[in-house]
This record gives C-alpha cells, sequence and structure tokens, in this order.
C-alpha cells in the first residue's frame, strides 16, 4: 500500500509543476489570413465556415478555450495545433508556391468530403463547427474553383 501512495504522491507533484510549465500560445497580431483571403476569395458563408472550423488548428491563431488552462490538456492542444499547422497555415499562405497551393486545396477537398476534417475531437467541444451537407458542398465547390485558377497559372505559355 505503501508504494501506490508514494506513487499517487509522486504523480500529483509532477501534475501541479505542469501546471507552471506551459506551452507557448499559438497567438498572432493582425491579419494573419489577410493574404489567403484575398487571394482564395472565399463567399462570405465559406469564410466564416471556415473561421469557425480551420483556423484554431490551422492558422497562426487560435482561441483557446478555458480548459487549455489546465495541463495536461495545454500539452495535448500545442501539440495539435502544431500538427495541423505542419499540413497546412492559412497564416503562411504567401510564402506557398503555387504548386503547394493547389496540393494543400487539393488535401482539403478531400479530407472535406471523406468527413475526416474538422476533426471529431474538435467538433465535440466546438458545436458550431460540425459541418452541414449544405455547408460541406459550399466549402469543396469554392476549393476547387480556386484550384482550378491555380491550375491555369500552372501551365506552360
Amino acid at each position: 500500500m505503501k508504494i501506490v501512495k508514494k506513487i499517487a504522491v509522486g504523480l500529483l507533484v509532477v501534475f501541479i509543476a505542469m501546471q507552471f510549465y506551459r506551452p507557448e500560445k499559438n497567438q498572432a497580431q493582425g491579419e494573419h489570413t489577410a493574404q489567403f483571403l484575398t487571394e482564395t476569395n472565399p463567399s462570405k458563408e465559406v469564410k466564416i465556415i471556415l473561421q469557425q472550423t480551420c483556423y484554431d488548428c490551422h492558422s497562426n491563431n487560435t482561441e483557446y478555450p478555458w480548459y487549455n488552462n489546465v495541463a495536461p490538456v495545454s500539452y495535448w492542444l500545442a501539440d495539435h495545433v502544431k500538427d495541423g499547422k505542419k499540413h497546412l497555415n492559412f497564416s503562411d499562405w504567401s510564402n506557398y508556391d503555387v504548386k503547394k497551393k493547389d496540393h494543400k486545396l487539393e488535401e482539403l477537398v478531400e479530407m472535406v468530403e471523406d468527413g475526416s476534417m474538422p476533426l471529431n475531437e474538435y467538433t465535440w467541444t466546438h458545436e458550431e463547427a460540425k459541418l452541414t451537407e449544405e455547408q460541406r458542398n459550399g466549402v469543396i465547390a469554392w476549393a476547387k474553383q480556386t484550384r482550378a485558377l491555380y491550375q491555369l497559372n500552372q501551365q506552360p505559355k
């Protein structure tokens, strides 16, 4: 019984210590997605969908929920955002070449079509991020239309 008590005390000490060492937050100032929005020109509806379902994990500005203030959740969210930005970062859109932009939109279409985005873990706590079929179709149509423009720019002249 003593060993269980020592382990429990040790875990409690680690848990408390984790509260003082938090990962850096993903919070940018200003219009961090302005270049992306200007270039891709989504409709008002699609723009709102992107803001509500994508930007927290795929831009340089995350709106953190209250539970991000509790470790180890803060570490899990930081890792999740870092991974999301590695795959697609709307705030970094101007640094992508045309081929990469086309590919990122192709991946976006595939993931929205098969329902793997937005992630279930995200929609559990963000009810507004659950997409209706109409919203999915709107995002897919916008992305395909934008891809067509990028593909035109890739053709040799």
